[in-house]
């Protein structure tokens, strides 16, 4: 049998990533950075395993960007415990403070964010606030804490930017979507980047670029190969929001869980109320190979409240600056005439150059690219005084993560146990 540290070793090297072809060794570089590394935190979660599921951590590095990744596999109570077991330090010095400070600045009582949280639960997915309370329960931070910090993006306004390409507008065919995530700097949420791999016990596996103890879904990517992108619209004139309904971060992971395909993402999305004004992007990178431009504008009248658009649609408001295989939405910053420039040679490379080029300078917090065919994912994250723009993007190859080193990635083992040792498949050493 493997030890622990064998295991990882094995499977790990594959995430740093020699997968690139022959000849690529520069695009290596300037991906995918020095080597994983594990941290101390892994055996620690390995040895107080007092609930089902299980769950490693392992660290991204590129020049001076680090971000850890962590795989966390059960029911939605499992995964949340494990992964609060796994980040307990940082969510313990984030989460009570982000919460304390978000409450003074926006003249919040506890009162009035239980209010808010009373009014969203009842519309939000189940197995979020199971895995909330799995987070609470191993992170040792109290639910009410965890619930007032996942509410507070109801109350407040955001803008951001997001791009899928695909088809002949990349050099693979690839569908490659991104995500600049502009928000408040001062919030610090930043300095504590994770990147969470879910292995639920039913459902699809999915990831997300997120802030230690936030398990909203700002964007991601899941294993059928969906990517899903948000634009926050609503002017601060228009707080308070619509609090009746499920926040985008929350039913983000109901798609991530639940769809299959882009159909299946649609159809679920129009299932729900929603809170204000906002842009996404539904890209479909393994069944339909495509993706659309969604504006859903909830102060709107019922018919006005909801337009989606695919590419090269003469309707999209930003015709006729519009492309084949390609959707966009940067609020007028510029990025068209990269995209036009590049079309048919657009690539993860060419695509962090445009997330850098767009965003929303004083607030860029987080730039992603994913490659929604092969399952990998570029995230770039503000730190040490510089913003996203400014920053190295660390590397994760979702497709080739094996945390026990069995030559079977974590995405086909999934948190099954079907040899009933106890132990999920994908750390079964």
């Amino acid at each position: 049998m493997r030890t622990l540290n064998q295991g990882l070793f094995i499977g790990l090297a594959l995430v740093t990533g020699h997968l690139w072809p022959a000849g690529a060794a520069e695009k290596e570089d300037h991906f995918q950075g020095a080597a994983v590394q594990q941290t101390a935190s892994l055996a620690k979660s390995m040895a107080s395993n007092q609930v089902g599921g299980a769950g490693y951590r392992i660290l991204l590095e590129h020049g001076v960007a680090r971000v850890p990744l962590v795989v966390v596999g059960g029911t939605p109570y499992e995964m949340g415990y494990h992964l609060g077991q796994l980040l307990r330090p940082e969510i313990n010095r984030f989460v009570p403070a982000a919460a304390a400070a978000f409450k003074q600045r926006l003249q919040l009582s506890d009162d009035r964010l239980r209010e808010v949280w009373s009014a969203t639960a009842a519309y939000t997915d189940d197995r979020f606030e199971e895995e909330l309370l799995g987070l609470a329960e191993g992170s040792g931070v109290a639910i009410e804490i965890l619930q007032q910090v996942h509410c507070l993006p109801l109350l407040m306004p955001y803008s951001c930017s997001s791009i899928a390409a695909w088809g002949a507008a990349t050099t693979d065919g690839h569908l490659y979507q991104t995500r600049n995530l502009d928000w408040d700097l001062a919030a610090g949420a930043h300095e504590f980047p994770v990147i969470v791999v879910y292995l639920p016990t039913r459902g699809q596996a999915h990831a997300l670029p997120t802030f230690t103890g936030v398990i909203g879904a700002n964007c991601g990517l899941n294993a059928a190969g969906l990517a899903l992108s948000e634009m926050g619209d609503s002017p601060r004139r228009e707080m308070p929001y619509h609090l009746r309904a499920p926040h985008f971060t929350t039913w983000f992971r109901t798609l991530l869980y639940d769809a299959n395909s882009l159909p299946d993402a649609l159809e679920l999305f129009q299932a729900f109320p929603h809170t204000k004004r906002y842009h996404f992007v539904f890209g479909d990178g393994r069944v339909e190979r495509r993706a659309v431009k969604i504006r859903a504008h909830h102060p709107e009248a019922p018919g006005d409240r909801l337009r989606i658009w695919r590419d090269n649609d003469p309707g999209d408001e930003l015709a006729p600056q519009v492309l084949p295989d390609l959707v966009y939405q940067d609020e007028g910053r510029g990025a068209f005439p990269t995209l036009k420039a590049e079309h048919g040679r657009l690539d993860a490379e060419k695509l962090m150059g445009v997330c850098n080029q767009i965003p929303i300078k004083g607030g860029n917090v987080l730039n992603a690219v994913f490659d929604a065919t092969a399952l990998r994912v570029w995230v770039s994250y503000a730190g040490d005084g510089q913003e996203a723009y400014q920053r190295p993007y660390v590397f994760a190859d979702l497709a080739a993560l094996d945390g026990d080193g069995d030559g079977v990635p974590d995405l086909r083992e999934g948190s099954a146990d079907v040899n009933r040792n106890g132990q999920p498949d994908f750390l079964d050493l």
